[in-house]
């Protein structure tokens, strides 16, 4: 990577409002992320009990190992997403708060700091969204072979 820059980019009077506003909505999101995150750990652990009940309401065996492993599943996958979560809502609050700091003290270390966070959230949600829609792209290509198979 050539590390010659031809042009220097500077934060100026302009850009300084918007990075501010920008660290505040970032700080914000980042917390309500980390709520979130915490609500889905919760609800990971009452997941199995609510899905019995559930089930037993419908007339379902839930004591068969069947329910016993739903609950389970769904346990894992709820702690699996709040883990995911987690990562993006901490690399945006350490952009947030290392982006406020940079400003406040005139910080160029700090600010680069806070740029690297943003790119680590941005690209964290890239390649997940890409594992997404890969995962997708698999499910509708075995829907359509199991439907002219079926057919």
């Amino acid at each position: 990577m050539n590390t010659t820059n031809v042009f220097t980019l500077q934060v100026d009077n302009t850009n300084i409002p918007y990075l501010a506003e920008a660290a505040k909505w970032g700080k914000f999101l980042s917390i309500v992320g980390f709520v979130f995150c915490g609500l889905i750990a919760i609800a990971a652990f009452f997941a199995g009990s609510i899905l019995s009940t559930y089930f037993g309401a419908l007339g379902a065996d839930t004591t068969s190992e069947v329910g016993s492993l739903t609950g389970v599943v769904l346990t894992v996958y709820y702690l699996i997403v709040a883990v995911l979560y987690f990562f993006p809502s901490l690399y945006l609050f350490n952009f947030a708060s290392r982006m406020q700091a940079a400003l406040r003290n005139n910080d160029q270390t700090t600010l680069n700091s806070s740029f690297r966070n943003l790119k680590a959230c941005l690209k964290f949600w890239g390649i997940l969204l890409i594992i997404v829609l890969s995962f997708l792209a698999i499910a509708i290509v075995v829907a359509v072979l199991g439907a002219s198979i079926a057919s």
